[in-house]
């Protein structure tokens, strides 16, 4: 979407899709296969997915369409595996310990979301603006 962010902060369905390169059907789908994936979701229903969310949409994307397993293969994968043990360490290292600056600081993550969602607004408003 041409804004940088921060390896932490959290994605609109629309950055999610377009990173991804899979329509918001597909993604949505795949909430309801995998439980693993849990956008938060405003009072208005729009979903802002945390980078444990992108990394196994990730992960899922390239186990269906590179490695041409089924949905039942990567639900099988997944059985009984926390998003830890699936993403492994490393990749979450950085959140997580975001994660515990938030509890000190609970308005932290109510923040990040409301500048998320005015970035996504501003993404649409200049969208309609060019047409």
């Amino acid at each position: 979407m041409g804004v940088n962010k921060s390896k932490s902060a959290f994605r609109s369905i629309a950055e999610v899709t377009e990173d991804l390169d899979i329509a918001p059907h597909v993604l949505r789908f795949w909430e309801t296969k995998f439980p693993q994936i849990k956008p938060m979701k405003t009072k208005s229903s729009r979903r802002y997915y945390r980078p444990d969310d992108v990394a196994i949409l990730e992960l899922i994307k390239e186990l269906l369409y590179v490695r041409r397993y089924t949905i039942e293969g990567v639900q099988k994968l997944f059985k009984n595996r926390s998003v830890k043990d699936i993403l492994g360490t490393e990749i979450l290292k950085d959140f997580f310990e975001e994660e515990e600056i938030a509890e000190e600081l609970p308005f932290k993550e109510t923040i990040k979301l409301a500048i998320s969602e005015l970035t996504s607004i501003k993404d649409d408003l200049k969208k309609l603006v060019q047409i």
